[in-house]
């Protein structure tokens, strides 16, 4: 008798505690028609060597929300279903040596508390007291969070298998997975050394071998494999039992109790790579240890804890652990193949992480769409190219540091640079550009001056280029401001379908005589913005898609997947076609008219409208739209066009006051405006209605259109949060992202994007605020707010407009 079905409903692939935690979230949810392949044995990958930490403060607040769910999970199975985790609420501890990190701690802290996470800030007598064998003499501070845990990796994940036989599903392990059977851009199935078995779903938890296996059935899982330490001392004599977890990321370690001995573990800065397909082919696999490679972090975690350097080393180990190129784990559908769902990557942090994955993705599976905004970790947030194996290598010798390295504000990935470039790209080094990174985009974000170098110089506080950015954010507002858009992402809908297509995709009515622009989102069943883009109607049946640099895969996907397979429509990805450049402020026109026989003046082109134009000796597609509040046009360029139509817009630039401008400008310019970014202020949790964009939605077009059924329910029903603009009194705080907001006094959001608006002088910031749906509008402002930006209340005012320009003046001059 065989030991595989010759059909199952969802095959996962992988025996780790994410497999399980997926196959227990299945059963959970009534599908007990589930099989988990594991080529070993269950926990052999990685997770068996795993420390067990189950912290709950993550970097973002979607993650935090997650990483709380697999703390209370792994105290239930135990407590209340009788499946032993080994489970503990020991608390942990994170330690600041110096103000900035301190900083970081408390802000991250403030995030946490929007999500009901106890997170607090503690002075040094009381960390001490926490851990009194720590030296403290350099602290200043740290946070204290009382109901992080530690759990036994090996027991937590037979847990939940044994909690997912206990729902129906069969769990075969010493199988081996050899590919994934797709027909047709969808997977099938999976072929064994035992046979085949065909599926609905097929669920890759593989690890360390996702990215290979993926590879086979051509889909991309951007993840590459890193050598991961740590050490466990002799028993130490009168070591309290159950001390807390006490991280001190400035030393890149963590320390914690393990059965009378002390565990400690590292995130050195520099990681060492090694390939899947080098390792032995067995599980347990143990790597050889490398002293001289960690010698710097533990000098720095015995000075942490003297006590190390006093007592016996009873095991060195090395293990792998899989990494992705941002650290965050790649969860979801794959879109390049349907059906095919991922879950692997967990850059480390798997045991912790586990809980809340597998219940999203269990959902996900189910229900046909995620059940909550998970855009942090959604693989389709990956460019096809970053599977590129010796991309994913490069990167992540970076990323394992990078989980406690700080995180400033604005902080670039240093590793795997140049990969995609705008054609004008070297001509804006010269100009001083000093460049950010997005999805494989090189990507101007300021300009440095003459002399000034140009790096980044990392704080919470105003950074090195804080006023380079400010000039650039005034020439916009008062001559004219040049950005090289050229990462935008651009799709091209062609056919006798397209108009249909688009207009059942599109919440606006896109059906509009051919050189309209139309503002719009696309929506998901529930409401919820996928997307936030333009679409030019080029002629009858051909339109032109804009959507934003980081959602490029995203979007082409959603645009694909949505469009009916009778539909005589094509979406061709012309991204890499065309440079796109943004010439905005008051003085566009007079610089762009000379180059130029259109009639650029607000009668002849007016705003949102789009025109065929020459530009010098090129022929360009100009769009009169704006992301900034000024008088300006996206000029979309064909690329070998670009560098010529950079030099002609420069040749006469000096008279109008013409300055480069990068990506902090704009985006301060945005913020002043209250202009929504994709990911921070609009989600797939979001609607129009509730984000303020219902002039952006035509009810009653022909045809509907997705998310119609929930807006009108939505309009009936009322809604319980809106979004919000403020600006802080005080202009000297600086506001990033997640801060919690208070109306009188009650906590009742948090913000969403933030930058320093350079013209209204001072922080600005978006947020969602909690109003019930028995509140009017027009009582939502009427209330004192506050705004907690590293642990201190700052008075804000409201609105429900940007606080520069409210009435659009300036944009249609």
């Amino acid at each position: 008798m065989s030991r595989i079905p010759e059909q199952s409903r969802v095959v996962i692939v992988g025996g780790g505690v994410v497999g399980a935690s997926v196959a227990f979230h299945l059963t959970e949810l009534g599908w007990s028609d589930v099989t988990l392949l594991e080529r070993y044995t269950l926990t052999s990958g990685t997770t068996w060597h795993a420390a067990g930490l189950v912290a709950q403060l993550r970097a973002t607040a979607n993650m935090t929300r997650l990483a709380a769910y697999g703390a209370e999970l792994y105290e239930q199975l135990e407590s209340e279903r009788g499946f032993p985790t080994g489970f503990k609420r020991t608390g942990s501890i994170a330690v600041a040596a110096d103000h900035e990190r301190l900083e970081e701690l408390v802000r991250g802290a403030d995030m946490a508390a929007c999500f009901g996470v106890d997170v607090q800030e503690i002075d040094v007598e009381t960390l001490a007291s926490h851990w009194p064998m720590m030296h403290t003499d350099d602290l200043v501070g740290g946070v204290w969070v009382p109901r992080d845990g530690q759990t036994s990796p090996v027991d937590t994940t037979m847990a939940l298998a044994q909690a997912a036989k206990a729902g129906g599903a069969k769990i075969v392990e010493n199988i081996e997975v050899d590919h994934i059977i797709t027909k047709n851009g969808v997977a099938t199935g999976v072929s064994t050394a035992e046979g085949d078995i065909a599926a609905e779903y097929v669920v890759n938890c593989a690890g360390l071998w996702a990215r290979d296996l993926a590879a086979k059935a051509g889909a991309s899982v951007p993840l590459h494999a890193c050598e991961h330490f740590y050490l466990v001392t002799e028993p130490v004599p009168d070591l309290p039992p159950g001390l807390p977890t006490l991280r001190d990321p400035g030393s890149n370690a963590y320390i914690k109790e393990d059965a009378g001995r002390i565990l400690v573990g590292f995130f050195e800065p520099v990681a060492k790579p090694i390939d899947p397909k080098d390792m032995p082919k067995k599980g347990f696999v143990q790597l050889d240890d490398d002293w001289d490679h960690l010698g710097p972090v533990i000098e720095q975690a015995i000075h942490r804890l003297p006590l190390l350097g006093e007592i016996g080393i009873r095991l060195f180990f090395n293990g792998p652990e899989s990494f992705t190129p941002d650290d965050a784990y790649l969860l979801g559908e794959s879109p390049e193949l349907r059906n095919h769902f991922v879950a692997a990557g967990f850059n480390s942090v798997g045991i912790q992480s586990a809980g809340g994955a597998g219940r999203v993705l269990a959902d996900w599976i189910v229900d046909g769409a995620p059940p909550m905004d998970l855009a942090d970790v959604d693989v389709r947030r990956m460019h096809p190219f970053m599977g590129n194996r010796r991309f994913v290598k490069d990167r992540s010798v970076e990323t394992l540091g990078l989980l406690y390295e700080m995180h400033w504000p604005f902080r670039q990935k240093e590793t795997a640079r140049g990969a995609r470039r705008s054609p004008i790209h070297d001509a804006l080094v010269n100009a001083g550009a000093v460049m950010g990174e997005t999805n494989g985009w090189e990507r101007q974000n300021w300009f440095a001056n003459e002399g000034q170098e140009p790096k980044y110089e990392y704080t919470y506080g105003r950074q090195n280029w804080f006023e380079n950015s400010a000039e650039e954010h005034r020439a916009t507002r008062e001559a004219v401001g040049f950005f090289d858009q050229t990462a935008f992402s651009k799709f091209l809908v062609q056919g006798p379908d397209a108009m249909s297509t688009l207009n059942r995709i599109c919440a606006a009515e896109v059906d509009v005589e051919p050189g309209n622009t139309v503002y719009t989102q696309w929506l998901n069943p529930k409401g919820g913005i996928e997307a936030d883009l333009t679409v030019s109607r080029w002629s009858e049946n051909e339109y032109f898609v804009v959507t934003p640099t980081g959602t490029q895969t995203r979007d082409h996907n959603w645009l694909v997947r949505n469009t009916p397979d009778d539909a005589v429509a094509i979406t061709t990805d012309v991204t890499s076609g065309y440079a796109m450049f943004a010439v905005m402020g008051p003085n566009s026109r007079a610089l762009l008219q000379p180059h130029t026989d259109a009639d650029l003046s607000n009668e002849a082109f007016p705003f949102g409208t789009t025109q065929t134009i020459d530009i010098g000796y090129a022929t360009v597609q100009a769009i009169r739209l704006t992301y900034v509040g000024e008088l300006g046009w996206e000029l979309y360029v064909p690329a070998e066009f670009a560098a010529h139509v950079y030099e002609t817009i420069f040749s006469n630039g000096e008279a109008h006051g013409l300055r480069h401008a990068g990506y902090h400008a704009m985006n301060s310019l945005r913020m002043e405006k209250a202009y929504r970014h994709w990911g921070h202020d609009i989600t797939d949790e979001d609607t129009p209605i509730e984000a303020g964009l219902n002039f952006a939605v035509a009810y009653d077009k022909a045809g509907g259109f997705i998310g119609r059924d929930a807006l009108l329910a939505q309009k009936e029903a009322g809604i319980g949060k809106r979004l919000v603009q403020f600006k802080l009194d005080d202009p000297e705080p600086l506001l990033y992202h997640d801060e919690p907001i208070f109306r009188n006094g009650e906590m009742v959001g948090h913000t969403t994007s933030a930058m320093y608006g350079h013209t209204v002088g001072s922080a600005v910031a978006m947020g969602y605020v909690s109003t019930g749906v028995e509140m009017p509008r027009s009582e939502v402002l009427d209330a004192e707010y506050t705004i907690r930006a590293n642990g201190t209340l700052q008075t804000a005012q409201a609105s429900w407009r940007g606080f520069y320009d409210p009435a659009n003046e300036r944009t249609k001059m």
